[in-house]
């Protein structure tokens, strides 16, 4: 077997189509960013459950691990629009769509979680217009509906 792989038809036409373009990999960032985030979250939230003495050891385990498998969805969004899926716009969305909810309940607190709010409804926002913005769709091979491929 040979070490090189074989490109496939979308890396090709990815290539062709010129370099990435900024509000893709920032995106793309933002996404990861979030999947982070939620990975940090969960494992907080698991081991604190595990040593710790949360009111209810399996509701904080449950949540932790709840988290770390929600982290999938946009880490996986993130790796496909740096390699430029059409696929991964879809789950990218998703995850701004279910930030946004989270954002407004801590909006709502009367506590240090209102400028954790503040954070993620902005990072949730950006992320939605850059990967609505035209550029980003062209860059990920996505066409509207009734156009034909040339």
């Amino acid at each position: 077997m040979s070490s090189e792989q074989t490109p496939t038809p979308e890396a090709e036409a990815a290539e062709e189509a010129g370099p990435r373009p900024g509000r893709l990999t920032a995106a793309a960032a933002l996404a990861a960013l979030e999947g982070l985030a939620l990975v940090v979250g969960g494992a907080w939230m698991l081991v604190e459950g595990l040593t710790g003495h949360p009111d209810d050891q399996t509701s904080a385990v449950t949540g932790g691990v709840t988290l770390i498998v929600l982290a999938l969805l946009p880490l996986l969004a993130a790796r496909g629009l740096l390699a430029r899926r059409g696929w991964s716009r879809g789950p990218a969305v998703i995850t701004q769509i279910m930030a946004l909810p989270v954002a407004y309940n801590l909006l709502q607190a009367d506590s240090v979680a209102i400028p954790a709010g503040i954070v993620l409804a902005v990072v949730s926002v950006t992320a939605l217009v850059l990967l609505v913005n035209p550029t980003t769709t062209r860059a990920l091979g996505i066409r509207g509906p009734g156009r034909a491929e040339k």
